[in-house]
């Protein structure tokens, strides 16, 4: 028994780091149980290790009398005699009292109450190791899979990364070394907890961090991350210092420092933004490459309305969506992406409305209005100002049939100018 549990407590205090006090406290427990089945209820039972030999002896405190009414508690004065020579009757005497056959079963008994002791300890240990770390980023090998849930080996201890904070566009296989942001370490029911992220958006804040020695030192600041993990980033930065470029720092010598960020994301697409106080200017940037004609800004309803030419609406809009949506996410404004209409489409639009209500007051179909609009009878009074033949020649119609029109028109607009 003694070379097992000597075995036991060399492997956690080299391989797991738990004291050897604490373990040694631990199989005092668990052998004074163990114990008390072999020997009884003696008095003040305790258990004595030595750490270093591994000797482990059953300790009672009895009393020393004349005659012994309760072996348990008491001892008879000779007895005690030949262990302390000068013992008095009423004194205490220390009386070893390790059972014989306390081998197997009390072993075995020992050892599982040890080891129970042992995994609360390595999950304290956790605990008080990782509890302060939220926030960092940690190396880890895939050990397994729970369900959707990665199972990462930590060295001495295992995290978790739950379904909900992969990165959809990333598979893992067993034995893949991978890192991760410290999402929270948790102290629950079944222990601590260590939970990691790679989708979180703190995860590239970190990673900047870590590869922007300016961003580390505070020089530049992120001033906001919108992210979509697997796809698309955009960071917004900001200098405290006028000399040096925030996105040029964060950039790097010919892309050095931003493309070894990218290679940790799977090459997610990764934006970095110069930070603006004003939103116009901002959301100019933010939606870059895209060449925005106008920008419309609603301070009350926070709300900013973007016009860009058709051929560079898709571009702004993103695909599904994704390049609006994060500038809105990074912004903390309504951003809505709208297609400018040109000269010649507010035109064909007037035109439009011209027609429609020549269809009304002259009583003909909307395409007859519309082609008398296209030719520049956009109203009553131009329609009434043309002769009936050039309504024929346009309409291609009988002259009659245009005569029936331009009266209309001329009785319609007469009504209109009448005063009140």
């Amino acid at each position: 028994m003694t070379n097992d549990l000597l075995a036991i407590i060399e492997y956690y205090e080299k391989e797991k780091g738990i004291e050897r006090t604490v373990m040694v406290e631990a199989l005092e427990g668990a052998l004074l149980s163990a114990s008390k089945k072999s020997i009884g209820p003696a008095r003040e039972l305790r258990i004595d290790i030595d750490p270093a030999k591994g000797k482990i002896r059953a300790l009672a405190t009895l009393v020393v009398v004349e005659e012994v009414d309760e072996p348990f508690d008491e001892i008879a004065l000779p007895v005690a005699q030949k262990i302390k020579a000068d013992a008095q009757i009423g004194d205490e005497v220390d009386v070893e009292v390790t059972p014989k056959d306390f081998g197997r079963i009390a072993a075995q008994t020992a050892k599982q109450a040890m080891m129970q002791r042992l995994r609360q300890a390595e999950k304290e240990m956790i605990y008080d190791e990782f509890k302060d770390r939220a926030g960092d980023i940690v190396s880890g090998t895939v050990r397994r899979f729970e369900k959707s849930d990665v199972m990462i080996d930590l060295g001495k201890f295992e995290a978790i990364m739950p379904s909900r904070q992969r990165v959809s566009t990333e598979d893992y296989n067993i034995g893949d070394r991978i890192r991760a942001y410290v999402l929270a370490v948790e102290n629950g029911q079944r222990g601590p907890e260590i939970i990691l992220s790679r989708s979180h958006s703190n995860f590239v804040r970190r990673l900047f961090e870590f590869e922007v020695s300016e961003i580390a030192d505070r020089t530049v600041e992120i001033r906001g991350i919108a992210r979509e993990a697997g796809y698309r980033t955009k960071v917004a930065v900001g200098s405290v210092d006028g000399k040096v470029d925030p996105v040029g720092a964060c950039v790097g010598l010919r892309g050095a420092r931003v493309k070894n960020i990218v290679r940790e994301l799977n090459n997610e697409k990764v934006d970095i933004i110069r930070w603006s106080d004003d939103p116009e200017e901002f959301v100019r940037d933010a939606l870059k490459p895209a060449t925005i004609h106008a920008v419309e800004v609603d301070q009350e309803a926070k709300t900013i309305r973007v016009k860009v030419p058709e051929e560079e609406l898709s571009k702004a809009i993103g695909r599904r969506g994704q390049n609006a949506r994060l500038t809105s996410q990074l912004v903390g404004w309504d951003v809505q992406v709208e297609k400018d209409e040109t000269k010649h489409e507010q035109v064909l639009n007037r035109v439009d409305e011209a027609g429609a209500d020549l269809a009304s007051a002259l009583g003909i179909e909307p395409e007859r209005a519309a082609v008398l609009a296209s030719m520049g009878m956009v109203n009553l009074e131009a329609v009434v100002t043309a002769d009936a033949s050039d309504i024929a020649e346009i309409l291609e119609i009988g002259e009659e049939e245009a005569a029936v029109i331009h009266q209309r028109a001329k009785e319609n607009f007469d009504a209109g100018a009448a005063p009140a």
